[in-house]
């Protein structure tokens, strides 16, 4: 366990590091004093915070080379932070460390309607790309629910998803191309607007590599044609394991919807006062699901979902007739996070991904885990690819229900692992999932992934102690911490 810095021993550092920045940041791009310092203490997982010593903002690519060469030269920590919404502590600050925000490197470099392509800086919003792609007839396929606020690099660091990457894919699969500033100040780029790049496909390895490996000041992504049509299915069930099955049931017939979502009785009652978005709050559960292209080609979609639904066991079916009703049934879902303050005073936003066919026996055995831990639950899915989103509702006020949240969240991560899924789906390990990384992988499999961490960061700067947990930690959480008896995280300050 790392001991936190003398205070008189941390003013002098933080001096000696702001005296060297001063340099080579503009005025307004270097932030020391606790009030400048207070809004990058958190991601969006704001359970766990610290300041950070020194808050740099560079402006442009040669800005990030020199506060990282600084980092380096000083061995001071760095940790990379995007819009800070991620939700599982990657971006949360190291005491001693620096913060590298890429706000400022918020560009569209190039827009190409002709090959489909967009190249922006890593602080451009998601949503601001398919924004400025409109007046093409195109967009940015992947729409995580944060959309209106995160940013693509923070896209990057995670591989964020959406409701719509069941058809249209991950970050992963909608990025050609990143330039990188590695720890060393090297500039490298990964991948290529061609179809293929020389050499090994580091491009996949530094998606999702959560700020570890380098840091990102341009991405070159791929647009897609608007559709001419779209409609949603909304399908109501009586309990969540048929709802569950419905799901297979659709993807084996052979439909890849543009999105299919859950959602379970607790998140449309809590969704639907705040949206109003029209949801069957009497069912058990229902599934959105989308189809989109020509309009002959949704019609006919909808009408196969349809069958399969109602053969699945769906009670009711109700279908958006116009644009209005189709984003409103969405933006039910896209709001499930935030509608959960208006029924609880803190939640607990989970993030893990099952095989299809098991989403009923998970729903079903989260259902129990709630009796177990003494508190709430509201699932809401990305189903088509098995990635959940359970919220475990709590009140920070009252004793220890904080760290029953974290136990449930632990043990719904343990049974992804046990039905042959994993523990992360698009909100990355950071902090919050660590632990959780001993049960999935074995030494040797974690020992692969320090290697590739050493290659492209020998020094250990960039984002330490996130991530991959070290051989020493797993034992000494006893390869699962909750049934251990160890509380997760105890080292770090809470609320």
């Amino acid at each position: 366990m790392k001991m936190s810095p003398d205070p008189d021993n941390l003013a002098a550092r933080r001096q000696q590091v702001v005296e060297a920045l001063r340099p080579v940041l503009p005025a307004g791009s270097l932030l020391a004093d606790v009030e400048d310092t207070r809004p990058y203490e958190c991601d969006g997982l704001s359970a766990y915070r610290q300041l950070p010593m020194v808050v740099a903002l560079p402006e442009n690519e040669q800005q990030v080379i020199d506060v990282l060469e600084v980092c380096r030269r000083l061995q001071v920590p760095v940790v990379p932070r995007g819009a800070g919404t991620g939700l599982s502590g990657g971006a949360m600050p190291i005491v001693d460390g620096l913060v590298l925000s890429t706000a400022k490197l918020n560009r569209i470099v190039r827009m190409d309607p002709v090959s489909r392509t967009a190249i922006v800086q890593p602080g451009v919003r998601n949503l601001a790309i398919s924004e400025a792609a409109a007046p093409h007839g195109l967009y940015y396929a992947p729409d995580p629910s944060s959309q209106i606020a995160c940013s693509i690099g923070g896209n990057v660091a995670e591989n964020s998803g959406g409701v719509h990457c069941l058809k249209y894919g991950l970050t992963v699969h909608n990025v050609l191309r990143v330039r990188v500033v590695t720890i060393d100040g090297d500039v490298v780029e990964l991948g290529s607007e061609a179809p293929d790049a020389p050499g090994l496909d580091l491009l996949a390895v530094f998606i999702g590599s959560e700020g570890m490996l380098g840091i990102v000041t341009e991405v070159t992504v791929k647009l897609v044609p608007k559709p001419a049509a779209a409609q949603v299915i909304m399908a109501s069930f009586d309990d969540v394991v048929t709802g569950g099955n419905a799901v297979a049931s659709v993807i084996a017939a052979g439909i890849i919807p543009a999105g299919l979502e859950m959602m379970d009785r607790t998140s449309s009652r809590m969704v639907e006062p705040f949206v109003k978005a029209g949801y069957d709050t009497d069912a058990a559960a229902i599934l959105l699901c989308e189809a989109d292209g020509t309009a002959l080609e949704v019609a006919e979609e909808i009408e196969r979902m349809s069958e399969v639904l109602q053969g699945a066991g769906a009670t009711a079916i109700a279908v958006s007739q116009n644009e209005a009703e189709r984003l409103r049934f969405w933006s039910g879902r896209k709001n499930a996070f935030p509608a959960a303050g208006r029924i609880s005073p803190d939640y607990y936003c989970m993030d893990g991904t099952i095989p299809r066919k098991q989403l009923g026996h998970v729903l079903t055995s989260i259902e129990q885990m709630e009796s177990v831990y003494g508190l709430r639950c509201a699932n809401v899915f990305h189903a088509g690819d098995g990635n959940m989103h359970p919220l475990i509702l709590f009140d920070a006020n009252q004793p220890g229900e904080f760290e029953r949240a974290e136990e449930f969240g632990a043990a719904i991560l343990a049974l992804c692992v046990e039905v042959g899924g994993t523990i992360t789906g698009e909100h990355g390990v950071g902090i919050e999932k660590i632990n959780s990384m001993c049960v999935q992988f074995s030494s040797a499999e974690l020992e692969a992934f320090h290697a590739v961490k050493r290659a492209f960061d020998p020094h250990r700067l960039l984002n330490p102690d996130k991530a991959i947990p070290t051989l020493n930690r797993c034992a000494e959480f006893g390869q699962m911490h909750v049934h251990a008896g160890h509380l997760p995280h105890a080292h770090l300050p809470r609320f």
